[in-house]
């Protein structure tokens, strides 16, 4: 029975991998066949290669789903030519924020490709630091979203309020401490794949690096560029990168804890000069193949993974109404300007520019824009409009320097209270109605409120790309794109 069942496996394997190198032009299966040599030589000769396992970061994206499309030709390609293939794990991280639509475009590429019954592959997920099998209809857990909104506060608060735009730095060290340790679970992995361009490489280390300061952690500053020196970085970085924070307060641990080993050994593989084709060529395989459904508009205009086009907009409005003295309606014509701006340089269609337009710059829905983008903010995020105004002023830092310039553009009423809540902040105790509103205000716990308070703030770092949340190729740009790389931030930088 298991021999039959065996040889039927095989043959369902040998129709996708035909039937997906079907839809690979000639320089594609050129590049199959340069991953497989470097997926060889990596593995010590192709004698060694079923005893190779690879780590695969799954987003949902554009290009993620076509760069698993030619891991997965290359696994079963080797597994025609000889007795073994190198093990797979495909692993994707749960955030807030994250997009449905990428969700169902990982399930349907899983299912596309036919890995979710093959023994050579794992699929997982992790949710508030626990490592699961993948399942598309498992939500956020209520555990996860409340440690992802406290985490995304926490190093948001960690700035001066009129340094840089860097609110969803959380991004980087979720993702950084993501790596380090699906890397290490259950045995260990030898290779992560790596499809970003060197200078999306760039920008993920210097934001990983960014947000790791902000949460007090320590590290070198030298080491290899891109993600040649990532795994020596997150060793640096340690297990726990929220420990700072969460001296008094309780985080759940990485578990299973005892599948966890302590050593790591991955190194990376880097496959960004393999992806050959462009845009075009790929397409048919995305839709009709894997089943990949794409927004056109958000993958082209959003400036993050975690934060959609619609949050990023209001926020900046929030930003032009609270912080410099303008109304709502400028800072989202700001945002809209800079994103035609970055549309046009890389010669996206009209149609696409005509659309943003449609939706970010028309003044008679811009009362809608504003209401469902808070509705946005509260569902995906946890946070309030209030909350985010907090977090754009980040009063508690560095004892409270910011709470002053905060009260008296967003709460006058409470500037008599000033004395209260710096009292609150120090750990006294102070009337009832004080912490609440501050817990209401921040959307922290005031223990954590304290703990802000007594750090400082973190400078600006010079060279990042504060709204470049991890621009991975696996995000939008491809290397047909004229100006691949270029991020909302190159076009924000041009305006302040």
């Amino acid at each position: 029975m298991t021999s039959i069942h065996d040889q039927a496996m095989n043959y369902v394997y040998q129709q996708v991998l035909q039937r997906l190198l079907g839809f690979f032009s000639r320089a594609e299966r050129t590049a199959l066949q340069l991953l497989i040599q470097r997926l060889a030589v990596a593995a010590g000769g192709m004698e060694r290669i079923g005893d190779y396992k690879v780590l695969a970061i799954q987003s949902g994206a554009r290009d993620n789903c076509y760069t698993l499309a030619l891991l997965r030709a290359a696994q079963l390609t080797i597994a025609t030519r000889t007795p073994a293939t190198f093990q797979l794990r495909i692993a994707s991280l749960r955030l807030n924020g994250a997009n449905c639509a990428a969700v169902e475009n990982m399930h349907r590429t899983n299912s596309a490709l036919f890995v979710y019954d093959d023994p050579r592959v794992e699929v997982l997920m992790v949710d508030d630091r626990e490592v699961l099998p993948f399942n598309h209809l498992t939500p956020v857990s209520d555990a996860g979203r409340e440690s992802g909104r406290l985490n995304l506060l926490l190093i948001g608060h960690r700035r001066e309020w009129r340094g840089g735009f860097d609110l969803w730095d959380d991004g980087y060290l979720a993702t950084g401490e993501f790596y380090g340790q699906i890397a290490r679970w259950d045995g260990g992995v030898d290779a992560l794949l790596i499809s970003d361009t060197p200078r999306q490489q760039k920008q993920f280390i210097e934001g990983l690096k960014r947000a790791a300061t902000k949460a007090g952690l320590q590290f070198s500053h030298t080491g290899e560029a891109g993600y040649a020196g990532l795994f020596a970085l997150l060793d640096e970085l340690g297990s726990d990168c929220y420990q700072g924070f969460y001296a008094d307060y309780a985080q759940a641990p990485w578990r299973p804890q005892e599948r966890f080993e302590t050593c790591r050994r991955t190194a990376c593989i880097d496959i960004h000069d393999l992806l050959v084709s462009n845009l075009e060529e790929r397409w048919p395989m995305l839709t009709e193949f894997l089943g990949f459904q794409p927004d056109e508009l958000s993958a082209q205009i959003s400036d993050n993974e975690f934060v959609s086009p619609s949050i990023s907009a209001h926020v900046r409005g929030l930003q032009a109404c609270y912080v410099q003295g303008r109304n709502y309606e400028s800072g989202i014509a700001q945002y809209l300007q800079r994103a035609l701006v970055m549309m046009r340089r890389k010669r996206l269609p009209e149609r696409l520019c005509e659309q943003a337009i449609e939706v970010f710059g028309n003044p008679a829905t811009m009362t809608e824009l504003r209401a469902r983008a808070a509705a946005e903010a509260q569902k995906n995020l946890g946070l309030s409009e209030a909350q985010l105004v907090c977090l754009l002023f980040s009063p508690f830092i560095d004892k409270g320097a910011g709470l002053e310039p905060f009260l008296r553009q967003c709460h006058p009423g409470m500037l008599v209270a000033m004395p209260e809540l710096h009292k609150a902040m120090q750990g006294h105790p102070v009337a009832e109605q004080i912490m609440q509103w501050m817990i209401d205000v921040s959307g922290l716990p005031l223990s954590l409120i304290g703990q802000l308070y007594r750090m400082e703030w973190t400078p600006a770092v010079d060279g990042g790309a504060p709204e470049a949340i991890i621009q991975r190729a696996a995000s939008h740009n491809t290397p047909d794109d004229p100006d691949a790389g270029i991020t909302m931030e190159d076009e924000w930088s041009a305006g302040h």
